[in-house]
């Protein structure tokens, strides 16, 4: 089969099967799968130019299923996996103390948790709007070849309702192919498309751990004990495995919200207690900046939390190849990456602040 047979068959044969997001869902975390939707309707991968699908590659790395051979789409581990994880959820179980960290990681996670604890509370009032300013990068999986990159990173800005009630905004400068986002047609009963592209994002009315709101994150428990209980249960039978599946929820909990200090020192410390977290002496976001992460792999993929080594604030995540055998690459290839710039509180969708605080 020669090249042109093979990017025509890749055209006609539908992608592998993923999780289905509702309208929303999807333009909300347009640049993350979130593996803990349970909805399994299968449905094309996107596709561009030459076969290159666009795998989102942030969320603990967890939208690499699509293309990984050691566990399933639907969350389901394999037997390795499942072997490996039983004393874990036999401990869990049984109601001990989740503390398996290496103290490097645990003590980098007390300093950021110390950090966030200091941050003045910013009392958002229940019609404004949360509003994160950021970089980000996914990883491309030429379907034809196996070739992997990272697409350059592009501007990611997104304006949530701190309670849910009101229409929140998405606007993400650029697609697959590098092109800008066309306006969207309004739906019925839908507002007029944005004139600056940004995308309506509809209310939230029932927030929970997958699409929190301020409120809902303001409400949730700040003993890192309790907090770290309610995520296991709340997110029991989702993603290849119980504790990744808590490490990745506490990171989307942390990516594009802003929490109470008090609730965001406790996620931290929360994440402490979840084994198999490591610590990475140097990484570098989706801007260029380096600092010291903390990180747990899955899969054979590296996720990584990365801080500032001397103010120890959360600057954003990167996704690592971590064991031979990867569709993305050696050990070492970065597959995708992030960088916060801007995390306030503002008035109006749409609204960019004056002054940015990250």
């Amino acid at each position: 089969m020669n090249e042109d047979e093979r990017v025509e068959l890749d055209r006609l044969v539908p992608g592998p099967a993923r999780p289905e997001l509702s309208a929303d869902r999807h333009r909300l975390l347009r640049g993350h799968l979130m593996s803990e939707i349970r909805e399994t309707k299968p449905a094309r991968a996107r596709r561009g130019r030459l076969g290159w699908v666009a795998v989102p590659a942030l969320a603990g790395g967890l939208a690499l299923a699509l293309v990984l051979s050691n566990g399933g789409t639907d969350g389901t581990p394999a037997p390795q996996q499942q072997a490996q994880q039983a004393p874990q959820q036999a401990q869990q179980q049984a109601g001990g103390t989740l503390n398996a960290a290496p103290v490097g990681a645990v003590q980098l996670l007390t300093q950021a948790a110390d950090t966030a604890a200091g941050k003045p509370d910013p009392k958002p009032g229940k019609q404004q709007f949360v509003y994160v300013d950021s970089l980000v990068a996914f990883s491309s999986l030429n379907m034809s070849t196996g070739e992997s990159k990272v697409d350059p990173a592009h501007r990611r800005q997104i304006w949530l309702s701190v309670d849910g009630s009101q229409r929140g905004v998405l606007k993400e400068g650029r697609e697959q192919d590098g092109k800008p986002n066309a306006p969207e047609k309004a739906k019925p009963g839908e507002p007029a498309p944005r004139a600056d592209g940004g995308m309506w994002l509809d209310p939230n009315p029932k927030p929970g751990l997958n699409a929190p709101t301020y409120a809902y994150l303001a409400a949730l428990p700040t003993d890192p004990e309790a907090l770290l209980k309610k995520i296991y249960a709340e997110t029991k039978g989702m993603g290849p495995g119980p504790d990744q599946e808590a490490f990745v929820t506490i990171g989307d909990l942390l990516r594009e919200q802003i929490a109470p200090p008090a609730v965001s020192a406790a996620l931290y410390r929360a994440a402490a207690k979840i084994p198999g977290v490591t610590v990475v002496d140097d990484s570098v976001d989706a801007s260029g900046r380096h600092g010291v992460a903390v990180a747990r792999v899955d899969g054979g993929i590296r996720t990584e939390w990365i801080f500032d080594p001397k103010t120890h604030e959360f600057l954003g995540e990167r996704t690592v190849v971590a064991a031979e055998g990867n569709e993305f690459g050696k050990p070492g290839t970065v597959t995708g990456h992030s960088a916060i710039l801007a995390r306030t509180v503002v008035d109006q969708p749409g609204e960019e602040p004056q002054q940015k605080n990250a």
